[in-house]
């Protein structure tokens, strides 16, 4: 059976964290391997959308969304959905567009996790979690992620969190072909993980962007 080798989170330069170019990212994408990749841009669908417009086959529009609880990671996003809503009014909007929906590293309490009782709240409404994190250095905070997935019966999403062309790929899945998020869903039973962690060197990177966009303006940095 044919298998695709996907990422589904990735970030450009349109995230304030950021400073890869879209036509960088596509070049290393295709170079290492993989079929599909998911831009998820925090609280933007900017960069994946110009990334589709130069490469359509391997893109797929997504988001990470940060609402008033945690972040949310959706794949086939049609209209872009701003951060700062309640998680249940975003997974709403992200339902009215059929969009894939899964929760980004929800047990990393130093990027946005999200407490329990809140994440017990969402855990019908969305598709599934985000089971390892190249980014969460304590393997604890993946294997609490993996251990909740398993046990409300979700599908388990890995990814790499690139913010730089090095993390591209660190962590990505083989699953059967799919057209979109009900396909995907199907596709998603039985994935086979390929995963290493990121070196926690790796987050200054994401300080420096930060640093360097507001010292030179965000404009200084296209996508």
């Amino acid at each position: 059976m044919q298998k695709w080798k996907i990422e589904l989170h990735c970030h450009t330069a349109a995230s304030p964290d950021s400073l890869v170019k879209v036509k960088d990212l596509i070049k290393i994408a295709r170079k290492r391997g993989l079929d599909r990749l998911v831009i998820t841009d925090h609280n933007t669908i900017a960069g994946a959308l110009y990334a589709k417009t130069l490469d359509p086959e391997l893109i797929i529009v997504g988001e990470e969304i940060l609402t008033t609880r945690g972040e949310l990671l959706a794949f086939f996003v049609k209209e872009e959905i701003p951060k700062g809503l309640k998680p249940l009014e975003a997974i709403k909007h992200l339902r009215d567009q059929n969009a894939f929906i899964s929760v980004s590293h929800p047990f990393d309490r130093l990027r946005h996790g999200w407490e329990l009782v809140d994440l017990i709240e969402i855990t019908p409404l969305v598709d599934a979690i985000e089971i390892f994190n190249a980014r969460s250095f304590i393997s604890t905070i993946n294997e609490e992620a993996k251990e909740y997935a398993r046990a409300n019966n979700l599908k388990g999403t890995i990814g790499s969190d690139a913010h730089t062309l090095v993390e591209v790929g660190r962590a990505t899945q083989l699953v059967p072909p799919f057209t979109d998020s009900e396909s995907m869903k199907q596709s998603f039973l039985e994935p086979e993980y390929l995963k290493k962690s990121s070196s926690p060197l790796i987050r200054i990177s994401s300080t420096s962007a930060k640093i360097a966009k507001k010292l030179f303006g965000k404009d200084k940095f296209s996508i």
